[in-house]
């Protein structure tokens, strides 16, 4: 498997470490002083504001996980889409007469062709996107041609029909996977949240003495995991959640084995 922005990729785990880690050292060690000073001083108090704390986020993250979580089902949803679209142009293709018959043919052969590609290496998302958009406009084009000739036909309705279904499954994809994101106030309130909650239980570590560096450590790195796996939720570009690509490959080979028939013969 190919991994994308390797930079974003170790950032996006040491940033969510390295705030949980800190946090937890600086209040452990200000409880330790002020364990020293006050001898007596009783933790308690302490532990109902980092259970309140640990609550706001448990919050945070469930809500959060909960964005990224519907995000990969609808892009799982628009993948099938897209597999049957295709597949769906291709046969109304089959009814257009020649020569947009093989033009479309061949058009949607490549469009398979760039989408297995991409299956394989997520490095050609862009040459793929370019080239796709203007697939899509070759077909639509060739879709104005035969309105003009004929509005009235039900054969070229319909192909128009999968035509305009191809296109927007496309937009919708491109939208899904490149420009939606957490939002900024979700993850600032998220690290906000955590930063603090982190310092209040390095303090409860300190004044109570039950905390040790090797705890810090555990902690950071099982809440950095969490975090990472909703970034990588969030960021399909780089490569690390990647949908099952099995429908795109059957289709490819599938369409491939219907085009060199329809050429033999």
């Amino acid at each position: 498997m190919n991994f994308r922005h390797p930079v974003l990729i170790i950032g996006m785990f040491l940033i969510p470490m390295l705030v949980v880690l800190i946090p937890i050292v600086l209040g452990q060690l200000h409880g330790i002083r002020r364990k020293k000073k006050e001898v007596n001083m009783e933790p308690g108090s302490v532990g109902t504001v980092v259970a309140t704390t640990f609550a706001l986020l448990a919050f945070m993250l469930a809500f959060t996980f909960q964005i990224v979580s519907n995000r990969y089902d609808k892009r799982k949803e628009l993948l099938l889409e897209e597999v049957t679209n295709i597949r769906t142009t291709y046969l109304r293709s089959g009814l257009l007469p020649e020569p947009y018959r093989s033009e479309n043919k061949k058009l949607l052969v490549e469009y398979i062709d760039l989408r297995a590609e991409l299956a394989k290496d997520v490095s050609k998302s862009e040459f793929s996107m370019l080239r796709s958009r203007e697939i899509l406009d070759s077909l639509w084009t060739c879709a104005e041609e035969l309105a003009a000739q004929d509005r009235s036909s039900e054969v070229y309705a319909m192909f128009t029909g999968s035509v305009n279904d191809l296109v927007d499954n496309f937009n919708q994809r491109v939208t899904m996977t490149f420009e939606y994101r957490i939002p900024a106030a979700v993850t600032w309130a998220l690290l906000i949240i955590t930063f603090f909650s982190m310092l209040t239980l390095g303090y409860h570590f300190g004044i109570s003495g039950k905390g040790s560096y090797k705890i810090n450590l555990l902690i950071s790195v099982i809440f950095a995991m969490v975090m990472f796996l909703i970034f990588a939720l969030d960021r399909p570009e780089t490569g690390l959640a990647r949908l099952s690509q099995k429908p795109v490959i059957s289709l490819h080979k599938q369409l491939h084995d219907e085009y060199i028939k329809d050429s033999n013969q």
